[in-house]
């Protein structure tokens, strides 16, 4: 047979929408990783400390992308709008209590689109902030790791912390019960928050990210002839930080730095902070005020070893894919939801439009493309991903989908891209904080929707760090530059809204 007849009875039978380009192999394969909570703060990001060789593998066989930003820094909206391509004010999804398919059941999501051009598509572990938020999406039900523990999917396995569990609960019921007694409207209890830590002496798959990668060898084994698009969802870093106790024993006590800066950069208004997040409902935190520095190292050093035993999850299902003949075929993408504070400026979790809540982990390996071992400094988003993936397997790329592919800054890293990437985050019903981050900047507007005023400003200097220092937007020398910062984020987004006038 000649081989443009080849070509054309092959393409004849791929899944619809793929391109001539995948024609001549076997369609590939897409191992998509995401990891709640987790930093850029690993082994080959530059942080010598933190054990994670199997990431750090990944990226010597990728590209390790250095500048990549989430669109909102929380569960539910950054990961409906990753998997859409569209950002938040287009999914309109701000919350963790809204899911997906209740606002925009019309967005064709990631998985959805494999699924309609011919793949397998499989969903394990967290994936969407709610499991059934895009049904139509898998070839099969959404998996979870079963929840048969004190804490439900926060697993935790030491006695002593289920005991706190139960007790966490009972005060919860009870606080719920008065209530109900003074005629207030009560909070109703969803579970008991035991302690924000654990270290017991137990096998990986005693919690739910190893159940998890348990789940992914097998569906791999399952799936190693068909074409796949497999999601596999770790919860860790996320709190508590219950990881076994050998990756805890992976770090020293005395080695844990406490962070540089533990108050809010100067000038900062008050809206663009954040409180501690879920953390105040753990036991031993307390309700008010920060933690000492002896509970601070503890829970950093717990925070580590969480990457450290996601980590080797990780490397367990690369194993996998090696041992099954996949990794030549099999595009890997791993990405964290959103970054996180460790205590930096005196708080913690995420929940802000602060560099170190924006600024994400992203890796690439997409063998016989790019170089292995690359690094990207270019400005990429998290609504990048989508456009990227169906591009990588030769499909098409919907119209709704607002990101812009990074397969050619695979082939060079160096080249010229996008000037500025978009996060936002709202504060109560009216108000949305639109933040850009460009090569120095990070430029921040806190609007008012329903009249379009801006209401604060902010402008940080990241040349050299991750934590901002002082809020530069009040200082007259700054005043052109911020002129040409809020064009620049008026034209990058296309806002439709009344906007007041600088």
């Amino acid at each position: 047979m000649r081989r443009r007849d080849f070509l054309a009875s092959t393409a004849l039978a791929l899944p619809a929408g793929m391109s001539l380009a995948g024609a001549a192999r076997r369609p590939r394969n897409i191992v998509f990783i995401a990891v709640d909570d987790l930093r850029p703060q690993l082994g080959c990001y530059g942080h010598a400390r933190i054990k994670s060789p199997n990431i750090d593998e990944l990226a010597a066989s990728g590209t390790r992308f250095d500048r990549a930003y989430c669109q909102q820094a929380v569960c539910a909206p950054t990961r409906a709008s990753l998997l859409t391509g569209a950002r938040p004010d287009s999914t309109r999804v701000h919350d963790l209590q809204t899911p997906l398919n209740t606002v925009r059941p019309d967005l064709v999501s990631l998985p959805h689109h494999f699924k309609r051009n011919g793949y397998q598509t499989v969903s394990l572990g967290k994936i969407y902030h709610h499991i059934n938020e895009d049904p139509n999406a898998w070839t099969s039900p959404p998996w979870q790791p079963k929840s048969d523990w004190a804490g439900g999917w926060m697993a935790y396995r030491d006695p002593m912390s289920a005991v706190a569990v139960r007790q966490s609960y009972a005060a919860l019921r009870h606080t719920y019960e008065e209530a109900v007694r003074a005629g207030k409207k009560p909070v109703a209890p969803q579970f008991g928050r035991g302690p924000a830590y654990e270290g017991p002496d137990v096998a990986d798959n005693a919690y739910p990210d190893g159940m998890t990668c348990d789940k992914a060898i097998e569906e791999l084994t399952r799936l190693k002839d068909k074409p796949f698009f497999l999601a596999a969802g770790f919860v860790k870093p996320h709190l508590p930080f219950n990881a076994p106790k050998r990756y805890w024993d992976l770090y020293a006590p005395e080695d844990i730095e406490l962070p540089s800066r533990m108050d809010w950069p100067e000038n900062m208004p008050k809206l663009a902070g954040s409180e501690w997040g879920e953390l105040r409902a753990y036991t031993g935190i307390p309700a008010k005020g920060p933690v000492d520095n002896a509970t601070m190292r503890m829970m950093i050093h717990g925070y580590y070893a969480c990457v450290s035993y996601m980590d080797a999850q990780v490397g367990r299902l690369l194993g996998a894919m090696d041992r099954l003949g996949l990794r030549d075929n099999t595009a890997v993408i791993l990405w964290g939801d959103h970054g996180w504070k460790l205590g930096d400026y005196g708080a913690w979790c995420k929940h802000t439009n602060m560099e170190l809540d924006t600024h994400v982990p992203m890796i690439l390996s997409a063998p016989g493309m790019g170089k292995a071992g690359a690094s990207c400094g270019a400005l990429v988003e998290y609504v990048d991903i989508y456009p990227t993936l169906a591009e990588v397997c030769g499909l098409t790329v919907p119209d709704h989908c607002e990101g812009k592919s990074m397969v050619p800054l695979l082939a060079d890293p160096d080249r010229k891209w996008k000037a500025a990437a978009f996060s936002q985050y709202p504060r109560g019903k009216n108000i949305m904080g639109y933040s850009m981050r460009t090569g120095q900047w990070r430029y921040t507007e806190w609007i008012a929707q329903d009249t379009g005023e801006i209401i604060e400003r902010e402008l940080y200097d990241h040349q050299t760090s991750d934590t901002a220092s002082s809020n530069l937007a009040g200082l007259a020398q700054h005043a052109p530059l911020i002129g040409e910062l809020s064009a620049m984020l008026d034209k990058g987004r296309g806002w439709r809204k009344v906007r007041q006038a600088v």
